[in-house]
């Protein structure tokens, strides 16, 4: 099964120096692992949440707004697709990633993935 790891981060999150010279080898060394493992597909971090635009189509209207869909504490600042057996597994993998808050969803019907 393919399962999408949204990497959430506090959009106003202030690491120090020694935390910022860490998280860098820390996902290096996830990748690696996960690379090797053969269970990453695809994987890369996201601009920052300011630039973001929603789009909504209402009533054959095209919305475009700048800003994320939800806002909340935390934003996604990155992704992952990776291979697995069921949740279980993925949530085990996704728990290996240096980060605080991972979603762990299953995409649906994806041939080739």
């Amino acid at each position: 099964m393919t399962y999408l790891m949204l990497i959430c981060v506090a959009e106003d999150v202030q690491l120090t120096s020694e935390q910022s010279a860490a998280m860098g080898p820390a996902t290096e060394s996830w990748v690696a692992e996960m690379d090797g493992r053969g269970v990453r597909r695809e994987g890369m971090p996201l601009q920052p949440v300011r630039e973001a635009a929603t789009v909504r189509v209402r009533d054959g209207e095209t919305l475009l707004t700048d800003g994320p869909f939800v806002e909340g504490a935390e934003v996604a600042n990155g992704f992952y697709v990776l291979s697995a057996a069921d949740r279980e597994e993925a949530a085990k993998l996704a728990s290996m990633i240096p980060a605080t808050t991972v979603e762990v969803r299953q995409l649906m019907g994806v041939a080739g993935l």
